[in-house]
């Protein structure tokens, strides 16, 4: 027969042609074929438990084909809240129920959401930077201003240049719009104290007239208001016609619609017109647009008014910077966008849509609706949508901060990895950085978890703003930290092999990334949400998997698959396997203990009696410690030394025999008591008390 040592060793070294066998072996085939064509129906939890092929393949994937029966329990699993430490799923000691429930998002699949939470804290951000700019640039175009008026020699060179014609402007309510540069050439070289100066003759003679109209206009709104009044108090009365009142009150109110659009339209041309007789008065060209010899375009006093006039009609903008309206516009946003159901919704509620477009730059009055609920129904990924065509980054910005489909439905964030997704990442990279820090003082341990931590926190935040492969791979530190999560080292991963891994299409069972030795590479590159050209997508859910959770339940089955086949000849072939799957994932002695099967393989490598498992925990615990460092169990090369010892001990104890039909060491993995001795309740009972603190 076969020695333990040589079948492990044989299928360390050609594990990837082992498991490549294994999936190729018309059982497992079959059953993988079956999952990955039918997991993408199941909705609900009892969808996936009513298909016994689905279920039984998943259970089987992660380990726990024997639990297949406790149908109630497994649901149990699949609810809980892996972000809850006391849901059910957390208090259960085996790290098997969590990591089924881990490939699974019955809980935590990404719902459809107008904004997620880090949208919104991002918009804020946005709202907050755009409103500081807005009047930053203001006083940079005041400072601008006073640089450059003195140098001015004619009103063509005011009107020439764009800054200062805009300021101007501004100042003065003059709408380009609606008025020729040849008119206003002519204002500025107005005298206003000439009765025959062009901007008297033009624009000033008629004010005597428009105030006129406009009194008449005021007076005309107050009549009707007082019919209508009037017809409204009549019809309350004994005998009313009230018929004809309610026609009268109709007739009255249109009669106000007119007069008051008059009364608006009267005002803005008296300010127009105020406004010219005041830019004449503000500056001091001659009739020709020249100034005098030694005559600066304006006088000092002149200068600074023209500048309050500026700042005065720049007053919505500097309203809105104050911290006051600030947080107030920043507390109806974040009310209001939980109501937003709809593009519809979105467009309808001003508290939302103004706060929106303000926060990149757009100005609500001066954008059609039509032209948003285009940019937000566009497709970001495809460059002939019609957000691309405007060629205006703000709507780019806007579309990205709002998840809509084609249809104005809300769908789901785009994001380079699901929230699931990224906090895993943030875990794992703390667990790797605390077990390298395994042999350090409590104080040093503290220190790396803390340091650990916030580098995981740095990550979450980071990872919002990553749009493409190129970002990513931009952001060394980002992926490095990644690479560790993963338990890789980052200095023996360069950037052009990351670049091909990235490349990589993962259909392909012979593209450079699943052509690699170690899966974990493949794993990394299905985390992510890019699309075949490098840009983020929403990649389509299978059901309650996503690509990820779906790629490593078929892995795992696959591995499953060659444990117990290679189990049925040699248990500790088996045992070995199972070690070096788990290896990585351990963190503390208490991860050893917890589980029957690793705890065999280390008391078997050390020569330690079985009877050491009927000691208290704390006591296994120190053993565990004194005989191997859990940091190397992050390396692979010290992984493999251990069990090439573990595999040699396996043999002298088992006298070589390892032709059994049936060896009591297969019920490590079938939740059996029988057999070898195992851990006693209340070493599992100990050890659940060590969990919950």
């Amino acid at each position: 027969m076969v020695s333990t040592y040589f079948g492990y060793s044989y299928i360390t070294r050609n594990l990837k042609q082992s498991l490549t066998r294994v999936e190729q072996q018309p059982g497992v085939a079959q059953e993988a074929a079956y999952y990955k064509a039918n997991i993408g129906k199941v909705k609900t939890v009892d969808d996936f438990m009513k298909d016994y092929r689905l279920f039984h393949y998943a259970m089987k994937a992660y380990g726990l084909e024997d639990m297949a029966y406790a149908k109630a329990f497994m649901k149990k699993v699949l609810e809980s809240d892996l972000n809850d430490s006391k849901s059910f799923v957390n208090k259960l000691v085996d790290k098997r129920y969590q990591e089924f429930a881990a490939a699974f998002s019955f809980t935590g699949t990404a719902k459809p959401i107008a904004q997620s939470d880090n949208q919104t804290d991002e918009m804020i951000g946005l709202y907050t930077a755009t409103k500081k700019s807005q009047v930053d640039a203001l006083a940079g175009e005041t400072n601008y201003y006073s640089a450059q008026i003195g140098k001015i020699g004619s009103a063509d060179d005011l009107l020439n240049n764009d800054r200062l014609r805009n300021y101007v402007y501004s100042a003065y309510g003059i709408d380009q719009s609606k008025w020729p540069r040849d008119t206003i050439s002519q204002v500025l070289r107005s005298d206003p104290s000439d009765p025959s100066s062009y901007v008297n003759t033009t624009f000033a003679s008629q004010l005597t007239g428009l105030k006129a109209q406009l009194a008449q206009a005021q007076s005309d709104v107050g009549a009707t208001n007082a019919k209508i009044a009037d017809y409204t108090a009549q019809m309350s009365q004994p005998g009313a016609d009230v018929t004809q009142l309610k026609i009268q009150i109709l007739v009255e109110k249109h009669h106000l619609e007119s007069f008051a659009a008059s009364v608006s339209s009267l005002g803005g041309e008296i300010a127009t017109i105020n406004g010219f007789v005041d830019l004449a008065g503000a500056f001091e060209f001659s009739p020709d647009g020249s100034l005098p010899p030694g005559v600066s375009a304006q006088t000092a006093a002149n200068v600074t008014l023209t500048k309050q006039r500026f700042d005065a009609s720049k007053a919505a903008v500097y309203s809105a910077a104050t911290p006051l309206n600030e947080a107030f516009a920043i507390r109806q946003f974040r009310t209001a966008i939980l109501t937003v159901n709809s593009l519809d919704k979105f467009l309808s509620t001003a508290s939302v849509y103004d706060f929106a477009l303000g926060a990149v730059g757009l100005d609500p009055k001066k954008v059609s609706l039509a032209t948003i609920k285009a940019v937000l129904e566009s497709d970001l990924g495809d460059p002939k949508s019609y957000v691309h065509t405007l060629k205006d980054s703000r709507y780019v910005q806007l579309a990205h901060a709002f998840n809509f489909d084609a249809k104005g439905n809300m769908t789901t964030p785009l994001v380079a990895q699901d929230s699931a997704e990224i906090l895993q990442i943030a875990r794992d990279y703390v667990i790797q950085a605390v077990k390298s820090a395994s042999t350090l003082t409590t104080k040093q341990q503290a220190a790396v978890r803390a340091q650990a931590a916030k580098d995981a926190t740095a990550y979450q935040e980071a990872i919002a703003g990553i749009d493409s492969v190129s970002d990513l791979l931009a952001n060394r530190p980002m992926v490095d930290l990644v690479l560790l999560a993963k338990g890789l080292n980052p200095s023996k991963v360069s950037d052009d092999f990351l670049k091909k891994i990235f490349a990589s299409d993962l259909n392909n069972p012979k593209s450079f990334a699943n052509t690699q030795s170690d899966s974990r590479f493949a794993d990394i590159v299905a985390s992510f949400n890019f699309d075949s050209k490098g840009n983020v997508a929403r990649l389509p859910m299978m059901g309650p998997q996503r690509r990820d959770q779906l790629r490593d339940t078929q892995a795992n089955y696959v591995q499953q698959s060659l444990e117990q086949q290679q189990g049925e000849t040699n248990p500790g072939v088996r045992l070995a396997l199972y070690f070096q799957r788990k290896a990585g994932d351990i963190t503390s002695a208490y991860d050893i203990l917890a589980d029957k099967a690793l705890s065999e393989v280390f008391r078997t490598t050390f020569n330690l009696p079985d009877q050491m498992a009927a000691m208290p925990i704390d006591q296994q615990a120190k053993y565990v410690d004194r005989f191997m460092k859990i940091k190397d169990l992050s390396d692979p090369a010290k992984v493999a030394k251990l069990l090439n010892r573990f595999s040699a001990m396996y043999d002298v104890k088992n006298n070589g025999s390892t032709g059994q039909a049936q060896s009591p060491l297969l019920n490590l993995f079938q939740g059996s008591s029988s057999g070898l001795p195992s851990m006693s309740e209340s070493t599992y009972m100990a050890i659940a008390k060590l969990r919950a603190h």
